[in-house]
């Protein structure tokens, strides 16, 4: 038969010759000399390179490997608006339909592995095949799944996936895949190192089956394309991934645009190594070796070691490190902050480890900065290029307290045999993720969550998904343009209720006070704000809190947060229900006071009491019910998941209804272990006045929620500016959230923002809905996801 082999099963095992491949051969060279080595823009199902624009090369070990096309604004749009057109055609596909999509990537990716592994490396963006070909599979699961698990969530729309210069191929598809997933189409943006890898994943993505303009890929600078993709009107969320500076410059262009944004700045991160002295000091300096002195690292790396076997780890990282090579650094610039930050660090007392004495160029040696302080900017934030600071700690208190000493919170290793101190500690340290005697280990199937300074959104497993889907009572943000704002000045303003001057307090029936840190103050200022009557008439005063306010409830917060956060769930529904009955005890006066305020009828407003009662019940019901799991993994192991409380938020409150949504929005939040500051609604503040007095009846520890009136611009303006303060929910006007987008970057914060104006005229938020998704969402708002990983032999 034609094409059949002569060869005998002895010859073949005597010259061990591999048979015909049945995958591509096709290679990273072959499929650039296909495109001529210029690549252009992956619209609407096919590459397109108009011939007036700028072109970038594309380098490898200082030669050049191809060049790609640099976008324009009408580049942009053309993408945006073939994404919005495919939008309706992939999300009405049946579940099965779209994971039958992400399926076949997988096999496709498969048949393409050399081509894609050898133009990833050719990238400088090393990633295996197989890792991504997992990534296929898990999503293509999810996407079966979506209707069944998720069915009151629906699509963003369109999501434009920005991410910086030296971001990995491993986090372009940990947005890109469950975004498409859950039914949206996607508009990426890549850095330098991914746009290769994008543009071949574009095209597979076809090959694969994914109609076209479901995946469109636009190159060019990040940060400037990246705004203007989310000017585009059809862009409905942007999420970034990448480096803080090229985040904040980001999040600041795109204020005011109307377009929801999230972070992932994990290339900025720094995260402790923490060796015990219970640990295999072997395994730990193995350890150590392989993460902090490769070309290419994922976060940077501080090293925390116990005094007892400072010594020891000392001198096996000497023996270890003898003879390494040097390692080469991405630009000369790189080389100058190397030698300023070493140089820097030997003035204040550091000694050196180094595996050969530097030369010159942009290579440097592996260096290990030993006796350095914790507040060594070293420390604070490590050079790039393969230096390791290392510092220790007296006792495994001390070294958890190290370990969150940074304004990081992206992830940790830690090295011990003692099982409890590793869970202990994994618990304590405020981290997204934490290895136990490894590093660096990803899977899909567990969230990958930054705190803090390292991102405000959770990329991987079930929780991931949720930032590419929105509950479908809810209303998106008005898509307009930024409105002319002063940052600097923001808030400053004077209040429009201000008291005048000789006026008659015997006039006014009553003033009240706010809560601030569980007691009870008037304004600092000792100015107040009237009440009025939807007549006009002024029915109270009440305090017209500031800054001052805010700060004094903070520190009240972060005294008793901790407290609240550690006492067992079923401790925090008893503290719940004792704040539920203590409503229904006054539910008479909350009643009239919610009528006096409103103008609504006393039966309306009974029944606002009554479902506020409801609603904080049922909180204290999901105090023990939310939590998280023992995913089912691909390799060796176990792995723990689960919700923590994010600590301090900051709630200003709508318009809409005056005590109803205070409740719902703070049982969720103390429910999950949160400390709260909420801003009552300007209009009618009275209710949340006299819920103080509910509050101080309950077993709600004081200082955990403050109540503070006045100005929603001024507070917002305190709120957003307060580092301790790690999340922000936002009912309010369009400048109000433009102001928190631009400000809420530095220092970083979750944001739930509302545009009021915009929700009154689409019916809204409906607060009253029994709807499972509301609640639902806002516990999702409240938590934070911790990783564990804790490998075996």
């Amino acid at each position: 038969m034609a094409g059949t082999s002569t060869k005998t099963v002895h010859d073949i095992f005597q010259n061990m010759e591999y048979g015909p491949s049945s995958t591509s051969t096709a290679t990273a060279q072959s499929w650039l000399e296909k495109h001529s080595r210029i690549l252009g823009f992956f619209i609407d199902g096919k590459f397109s390179s108009p011939a007036d624009r700028q072109t970038q090369d594309v380098t490898d070990a200082n030669a050049v490997v191809c060049s790609t096309v640099c976008a324009k604004a009408e580049d942009v749009a053309s993408a945006a608006s073939s994404a919005a057109g495919a939008f309706k055609t992939w999300s009405e596909l049946s579940c099965f339909q779209r994971a039958k999509v992400l399926l076949k990537l997988a096999s496709v990716l498969q048949r393409h592995s050399q081509c894609v592994s050898e133009l990833c490396e050719l990238s400088q963006s090393s990633v295996s095949p197989a890792v991504l070909i997992r990534l296929a599979q898990y999503y293509a699961s999810w996407a079966q799944l979506r209707d069944t698990l998720m069915p009151e969530w629906i699509p963003q729309g369109v999501v434009a996936v920005v991410v910086s210069d030296d971001c990995s191929v491993y986090f372009l598809l940990l947005k890109v895949l469950p975004a498409l997933a859950m039914g949206n189409t996607v508009l990426v943006v890549p850095g330098k190192t991914t746009t290769l890898p994008a543009l071949l994943l574009a095209q597979l993505f076809l090959e694969a089956g994914i109609p076209a303009g479901v995946l469109n890929v636009v190159t060019g600078s990040e940060a400037s394309l990246g705004a203007t993709v989310a000017q585009t009107p059809q862009v409905s969320y942007l999420t970034y991934s990448g480096r803080q500076q090229t985040g904040e410059a980001l999040a600041k262009a795109v204020a005011g645009w109307g377009v929801p944004m999230s972070f992932s700045l994990s290339l900025s991160s720094v995260c402790p190594f923490i060796i015990f002295d219970s640990a295999d000091l072997d395994s730990a300096v193995d350890g150590v070796i392989e993460l902090a002195f490769k070309k290419k690292r994922d976060f940077q790396w501080v090293l925390c070691v116990q005094e007892s076997v400072l010594d020891s780890v000392v001198a096996r990282l000497k023996l270890r490190m003898t003879g390494m090579k040097c390692v080469p650094l991405a630009t000369e610039t790189d080389r100058n902050l190397l030698d300023a930050a070493v140089q820097e660090a030997q003035q204040k007392g550091a000694t050196l480890i180094q595996s050969c004495p530097p030369g010159t160029g942009a290579v440097y040696p592996p260096t290990v900065l030993c006796g350095l302080a914790p507040s060594c900017e070293s420390v604070i934030s490590p050079p790039p290029g393969p230096v390791l600071p290392l510092i220790s700690f007296r006792s495994s208190a001390e070294g958890v307290t190290l370990g969150n000493h940074s304004p990081y919170g992206q992830a940790a290793s830690i090295w011990t045999e003692d099982l409890t101190l590793a869970l202990e500690s994994a618990k304590s340290l405020c981290v997204g993720s934490v290895w136990v005697n490894c590093h660096s280990v990803m899977d899909p199937a567990l969230p990958l969550c930054g705190r803090r300074e390292s991102g405000n959104c959770t990329d991987g497993g079930r929780e991931g998904l949720y930032q590419f889907l929105r509950p479908s009572h809810s209303p998106s943000l008005p898509h307009s343009s930024p409105s002319a704002i002063n940052y600097a000045g923001f808030g400053s303003a004077a209040s429009k209720f201000m008291i005048p001057e000789g006026f008659d307090p015997s006039s006014v029936p009553r003033f009240y006070s706010q809560l601030v840190g569980g007691q009870l103050r008037k304004a600092d200022s000792g100015c107040s704000r009237s009440v009025l009557a939807p007549g006009g008439a002024v029915l109270a005063h009440c305090p017209d809190g500031g800054r001052k306010d805010v700060r004094n409830a903070v520190e009240a917060a972060i005294k008793v947060q901790p407290g609240w956060m550690k006492k067992s769930p079923a401790a925090r529904s008893q503290s719940l229900y004792s704040l539920a009955d203590s409503l229904d005890k006054r539910r008479r006066d909350m009643a009239v006071s919610i009528q006096t305020q409103t103008d609504i009828s006393l039966e309306e407003a009974e029944k606002e009491v009554q479902l506020s009662i409801s609603r904080l019940s049922d909180w204290a019901a999901r105090c023990d019910k939310q939590h998280g799991g023992t995913p089912f993994l691909p390799q060796s192991g176990s792995a723990l998941s689960s919700p923590e409380a994010l600590g301090v938020l900051g709630v200003i409150l709508p318009n809409s209804k005056p005590l109803l949504p205070l409740v719902s929005m703070l049982g969720a939040a103390i429910a999950m272990g949160n400390a709260v500051i909420m801003v009552p609604s300007e209009k009618s503040p009275l209710p949340a006045l006299e819920f103080i007095q509910v509050l101080q009846a309950s077993d709600i520890p004081g200082g955990l929620v403050s109540i503070i009136t006045g100005g929603r611009d001024q507070l917002t303006q305190a709120l957003a500016n307060h580092s301790v303060i790690q999340s922000i929910w936002y009912w309010g006007s369009k400048e109000g959230c433009q102001f928190l987008q631009y400000s809420c970057v530095s220092p970083l914060k979750r944001l739930w923002l509302h545009c009021e104006e915009e929700e009154e005229r689409e019916a809204g938020q409906n607060w009253t809905s029994s709807n499972p998704s509301l609640q639902e969402e806002l516990w999702r708002k409240a938590v934070v996801w911790k990783s564990i990983w804790i490998p075996t032999a």
